[in-house]
């Protein structure tokens, strides 16, 4: 299998819920309150390890390269558990309960200096912990505004959920790949907001770099970071990982200053950031190897 077919097949893959189901969802977990309705999650898991082959097969690959061994059945069991909670607590920090959670920052002072400077930055996350723990940080300190940058496909399906959840948020998701996608960047980044975007994936496999990632190479796109050197602002590294029982640590480490967004070889600034943001994505799967979630062939 090769890396674009890998991508197309988590991308192609059919959705398990529709709108409804969301909703439907997201209604149950705020009625019951997050400790019980974390209850459900350990039946339910215990369900997709039985009916979900391809993520089965996919975590245990990761797995194996994070260990360095064959995981056990139980790790693959915790790997589905953690990615269930943080998908349950999104549906608390998107309707801004923050009273479940224990939500820690390292780096918050990069955040403050480069708002103090009076701009916005890139956020460069990952498919890892909790990307939705950034917007609480964001209200924590002056409401400053997050937005997440991805492709359109994904787009339409977060929206879907944002509609099913906390409809005020839809406006904060900025589709890729549109012809006005990076006007709307610059002008929100113009007004001091926090684009995110997840750099370790994309929908149709094109414009990939193969990069040294747990032991071997894996595809990256190169799309995120190309906007990033075209916008010209500073690019933040931001992870929420998630340390269990409600508990969360926010990092956020800086990866490129705006002074070095105009680079006089463009080509040699794209490989070095890749690599930063590759390195860092690496050290965080080893300290938390549970709170990775792409459940596809990544090494294909």
């Amino acid at each position: 299998m090769s890396s674009r077919s890998g991508v197309q097949e988590w991308a192609t893959q059919p959705e398990r819920g529709s709108q409804t189901t969301i909703r439907l969802a997201a209604w149950i977990a705020l009625r019951l309150g997050r400790r019980l309705a974390q209850v459900f999650l350990y039946p339910v898991c215990l369900y997709f390890l039985a009916s979900s082959p391809v993520a089965m097969r996919s975590s245990r690959a990761y797995l194996q390269h994070v260990f360095g061994r064959k995981p056990r059945i139980g790790e693959i069991y915790r790997h589905f558990l953690t990615f269930a909670s943080c998908v349950l607590d999104r549906v608390y920090l998107l309707n801004e309960q923050e009273k479940w959670f224990d939500i820690t920052v390292k780096g918050e002072e990069i955040v403050r200096q480069i708002d103090a400077d009076g701009g916005g930055c890139l956020l460069f996350g990952a498919h890892f912990g909790s990307f939705e723990t950034a917007r609480v940080v964001g209200r924590r300190y002056r409401d400053l505004p997050v937005s997440l940058l991805m492709y359109e496909a994904n787009a339409r399906k977060i929206r879907m959920a944002l509609a099913a959840i906390n409809p005020r948020l839809e406006t904060e998701v900025i589709g890729l790949g549109r012809l006005d996608s990076l006007i709307l960047v610059a002008e929100r980044l113009r007004d001091g907001h926090f684009v995110g975007v997840l750099a370790d994936r994309n929908v149709d496999g094109r414009d990939m770099q193969r990069i040294s990632f747990l032991g071997a190479p894996a595809a990256f796109p190169q799309g995120p970071f190309r906007v990033a050197m075209m916008l010209h602002r500073p690019v933040v590294m931001m992870a929420g990982v998630y340390k269990g029982r409600g508990r969360y640590e926010v990092r956020f480490e800086l990866l490129a200053p705006a002074s070095e967004a105009r680079p006089a070889d463009p080509q040699a600034w794209l490989d070095e950031i890749m690599r930063r943001y590759v390195s860092r994505l690496e050290a965080l799967c080893r300290e938390a190897p549970y709170n990775w979630f792409n459940f596809y062939d990544f090494w294909a």
